[in-house]
């Protein structure tokens, strides 16, 4: 690389234009096998274009919109057209009411009902952090090929299986399909933009709100159907397994794996894309900490404990409400197929508030005071259902309004406030599969708590309220903690004389040790 430089003349005046060491390279990075990772080589010359690239605001808007029309669109398909993963929570929750689908697979009481929901978790939590390694190291767009095909194959076995036990083995195969995806798709995502930009594409991306909508229209009408060969509860799951496959197939095809690998961005604009984002964290697709080395890292962090409390707490809410929600709508006096069409509205005004609270905490550039707000209208609603349930059908469907958008709005604003505060590369992606990996641990147990069908699952909704609150203490400790630290690396900084500001390493990530980090509160 330094020949390079040698023999290239007035290098970084010739370099304005972002292309000059991209051009030294073939058109496309190669790979030996489809495990093997993308030549580094090429990541390296769009970051050495980006140290000089020139670029007004106006192409750095263009760049980020080209982005934001071709990433988000394909992160968009894969959850909500396809359905998929958390999907499979909702068609779980409305094929349960429906008793063809209880007979198939001999469920005869509610026990039988979770412990097949909390087995799911079991593979899930075992890979999670596995999962983003792979990822790191195939890249994106293949491990969401594996991981999309293993699981709509699976979802697919289900229209046919029977029995307990084949529906036990196939939920511990969904868990393993689905290990990697939420907590690697905000790793993907922080390769592509700023810290403040990551909540409301998230929000649009990854939230359950609005294909628990189209779910639970789908139930809905779908559950009327039958044929000679296939039930109602089976094209549930049909329509599940088949878009996922497809669009596994446009993943692998479309999705770029890296910024520096976009083929939708010339090189100039794969220069400015890398510019934007090393002025912000310096995301670093190659090297740095081993696995191992980050994980090490993340388990000796206080902040990685606090976001796993924080979402372990809320996702006690998240993976009841998911799974139960048809069920609660039933037992307020409605039939089954009613129940399913009435999911319906709480998810999509539970949408509206994560895309608002997502958009006003990046506007804003704050997640803890976000987050908190979220609990609080969470843990309101589960009051409301704790106490009113059984008095007022009006004042308990209103409740799970608040609780759906209270919960799910936590998911966007709490992953994206992880990914600001773990740094270098490798420790943020082992970082936020360490939170969703440990925390869903706790979901494992979480459908349990809905012990008492025959009280309205009155000490259900009071346990998920209690975790709600918790949520809220942790976020509040976790968010005066970091503004202590901002101030405390403030001060440091300010005690460095010019030379020794002049010493510290500005190549490469700052870490989130280093007092130069600034920490988003």
């Amino acid at each position: 690389m330094h020949e390079v430089e040698k023999n290239t003349s007035g290098s970084e005046h010739s370099n304005k234009e972002g292309t000059l060491f991209q051009s030294q390279l073939g058109p496309k990075p190669h790979r030996k096998h489809f495990f093997s990772p993308l030549d580094p080589t090429y990541a390296d010359a769009v970051h050495r274009d980006a140290e000089t690239v020139e670029y007004t605001i106006e192409e750095e808007r263009v760049v980020k919109k080209k982005i934001d029309n071709t990433v988000l669109p394909l992160v968009i398909c894969r959850f909500a057209w396809s359905y998929l993963q958390q999907l499979n929570y909702l068609m779980s929750g409305n094929a349960h009411v429906i008793p063809a689908f209880n007979e198939n697979y001999g469920i005869t009481d509610n026990n039988k009902w979770t412990l097949a929901l909390s087995i799911f978790y079991v593979g899930y939590c075992l890979l999670e952090m596995p999962a983003n390694v792979l990822q790191r190291h195939i890249g994106a767009n293949r491990f969401f090929f594996l991981s999309l095909t293993f699981w709509g194959l699976a979802s697919l076995s289900v229209v046919y299986a029977k029995g307990y036990a084949g529906l036990l083995v196939l939920r511990v195969l969904m868990g393993i399909g689905e290990a990697g995806y939420y907590a690697g798709m905000i790793y993907y995502l922080s390769f592509w933009y700023k810290r403040h930009e990551l909540a409301m594409r998230i929000s649009l991306c990854m939230t359950g709100t609005l294909p628990g909508a189209i779910g639970g229209l789908l139930a809905f009408g779908l559950v009327r159907a039958h044929t000679s060969l296939l039930q109602g509860w089976q094209f549930l799951f049909l329509i599940e397994a088949i878009p996922t496959l497809i669009m596994a197939v446009m993943i692998l095809l479309f999705l770029p794996s890296f910024p520096f690998s976009a083929t939708f961005l010339s090189p100039r604009e794969r220069a400015i894309a890398q510019a934007r984002l090393n002025s912000d964290h310096k995301p670093q697709s190659h090297g740095g900490m081993s696995g191992w080395t980050g994980f090490r890292a993340v388990i000796s962090d206080l902040n990685a404990w606090l976001f796993m409390l924080i979402y372990a707490s809320f996702n006690v809410g998240v993976a009841t409400i998911s799974y139960f929600l048809p069920t609660l709508i039933k037992d307020l006096g409605f039939s089954s197929i009613n129940a399913q069409g009435m999911t319906v509205a709480p998810y999509l005004i539970g949408w509206f508030m994560v895309f608002i609270q997502a958009w006003h905490s990046d506007r804003t550039r704050d997640r803890g005071w976000h987050i908190m707000a979220s609990c609080a209208i969470s843990f309101i609603g589960y009051i409301i259902l704790a106490t009113s349930v059984q008095k007022s059908v009006g004042a308990a469907y209103f409740a799970l309004f608040l609780v759906v958008g209270g919960n799910y709005s936590l998911f966007p604003l709490v992953m994206s406030w992880a990914a600001n505060a773990f740094s270098p590369t490798s420790k943020r992606g082992v970082g936020t599969a360490f939170i969703v990996s440990i925390s869903n641990c706790v979901s494992i147990a979480s459908p349990q708590i809905y012990f008492d069908p025959g009280d309205n699952f009155r000490k259900g909704h009071a346990i998920s309220a209690a975790c709600l609150f918790l949520s809220f203490c942790a976020a509040l400790i976790l968010r005066t903690r970091l503004s202590l630290l901002n101030k405390r690396n403030g001060d440091k900084l300010s005690a460095l004389s010019k030379d020794e500001k002049d010493k510290l390493e500005m190549d490469g990530e700052i870490w989130d040790n280093d007092p130069r980090y600034v920490f988003m509160t």
